[in-house]
């Protein structure tokens, strides 16, 4: 998620942490493109009459970011780390809901890419992911922040670094063991 100016969207997050309200707007120009691309990857594999949409995927998440607009992101990559957390409620939410009123089946679903280049991409029940990732998180809470730093905010090795504070072999090491565990946990 390289697209938007680190230095444009860092200066209009701080702009709109300390409430200035049309920061908010400039911040929403610079990352919507951004935030819809993760959207559209994260909903790719849905069924074409799918309810929830990138878009609306988006425009939900930035709602709900804009009741948290008071937190210090003190970096883009923060950010996006936190539209990651938003974007994957609004997804388990959204699936929840469509669970309790259809119990037929017909389970959110959302498409997991190893990376650039890389041949694997599973098609995973967002429930079933959360599910996992809540027992993952009681295990190891660093390596659920990674999973859902790459797998929702779409963050490299090295953005994720900086937003977690560790190396980049870390990262590296922490992602492959996670990715492993929840591949066995999912049955995959």
């Amino acid at each position: 998620m390289r697209k938007a100016g680190s230095d444009a969207v860092t200066g209009w997050l701080k702009a709109w942490g300390r409430g200035e309200s049309e920061a908010g707007n400039h911040l929403y120009e610079l990352v919507y493109q951004n935030l819809h691309r993760q959207a559209a990857r994260l909903l790719r594999r849905e069924r074409r009459d799918h309810t929830l949409q990138p878009t609306a995927l988006v425009h939900e998440a930035y709602l709900r970011l804009a009741d948290v607009r008071g937190g210090d992101w003190p970096s883009r990559a923060h950010f996006y780390a936190m539209a990651a957390r938003v974007m994957r409620h609004v997804l388990v939410d959204h699936a929840r809901r469509r669970q309790a009123h259809k119990r037929d089946g017909g389970a959110t679903r959302v498409a997991w890419e190893e990376g650039a280049g890389a041949a694997t991409e599973l098609n995973l029940d967002v429930l079933a992911l959360e599910n996992a990732l809540q027992e993952l998180a009681r295990l190891d809470p660093e390596q659920t922040h990674i999973v859902e730093l790459r797998l929702f905010a779409g963050l490299s090795v090295e953005e994720t670094a900086e937003v977690t504070g560790v190396s980049t072999a870390t990262v590296k090491r922490e992602w492959r063991t996670a990715r492993a565990w929840l591949r066995r946990r999912l049955g995959r």
